[in-house]
């Protein structure tokens, strides 16, 4: 009997999410899925939270992208094999390969599925090489990126009581996740947004703003310094707010250039 091994999935699109874990039920029975992701923060914690063997991460998700996670992922969860889930074209594709970290390209095929569970279930075998996974995601960070679908906000309606306020993106100090809206904080104050902050994440210019929680994005321009505290977490500290704001421990990482 083979040893049992552990993933989580990350994708935003539910259908193709789905597809993939049934595919994997297939191509490997005895893989765990441990967690289903709709976004990359959730992906972060979820790495955080369960140290998987292998992680099958959607380059493009909301808010983090695939390459982020995996970056996350060198410090959150070390052991986890990275397998990514593109649409990129034949450049990227190259890249992968001599990388040799292993992808799959949508739509997934089950016999490309199934060749790359065999090449992982040899790898798991070896500690993870992560001077390899580390030049890659260089050399990917560097590729242009796909053109968003739509076009980045530029501007909202948010309200405060019975007024509604014109908000220009630039002034959003930080979004955070309130129940089923968003709030809005700019220097001037606090708004509510009628949609969730994951409605709101694909139309964010995301070289702008960052996902330092589940619940909370910032805008870089804001930030005036960031601290660890003694266990090892984030303080964000705000130009224009006096409030701080928590970057938790699996996020930290995304900070290391700052």
């Amino acid at each position: 009997m083979s040893e049992l091994r552990t993933c989580i999935v990350a994708e935003d699109e539910t259908l193709l999410r789905q597809a993939l874990i049934d595919a994997l039920a297939r191509a490997w029975p005895d893989l765990r899925v441990l967690a289903e992701c709709e976004d990359g923060a959730s992906a972060v914690e979820a790495l955080a939270e369960h140290q998987p063997d292998v992680a099958f991460l959607d380059i493009r998700m909301p808010g983090l992208t695939g390459l982020e996670v995996a970056a996350a992922a060198a410090e959150a969860s070390p052991r986890t094999r990275i397998v990514f889930v593109t649409a990129y074209d034949q450049y990227a594709v190259d890249a992968f390969e001599r990388g040799a970290i292993d992808y799959l390209l949508k739509p997934v095929q089950q016999e490309r599925l199934q060749a790359t569970v065999a090449r992982l279930q040899t790898a798991l075998a070896a500690p993870p090489d992560a001077a390899t996974l580390a030049g890659l995601l260089g050399t990917l960070g560097s590729l242009p990126r796909p053109a968003p679908s739509t076009e980045p906000l530029t501007w909202l309606t948010a309200s405060t009581g019975r007024e509604t306020k014109l908000i220009l993106i630039d002034d959003v100090i930080y979004f955070r996740a309130d129940h089923k809206y968003t709030s809005v904080v700019t220097a001037d104050g606090e708004a509510l947004l009628r949609s969730s902050l994951r409605e709101l994440l694909p139309r964010l210019d995301t070289q702008h703003f960052k996902q330092i929680h589940r619940s909370t994005l910032v805008n870089l321009k804001a930030i005036a310094g960031i601290t660890r505290d003694d266990t090892g977490r984030g303080i964000v500290r705000l130009k224009q707010r006096p409030e701080t704001l928590l970057v938790s421990l699996p996020f930290m990482a995304l900070f290391k250039q700052m």
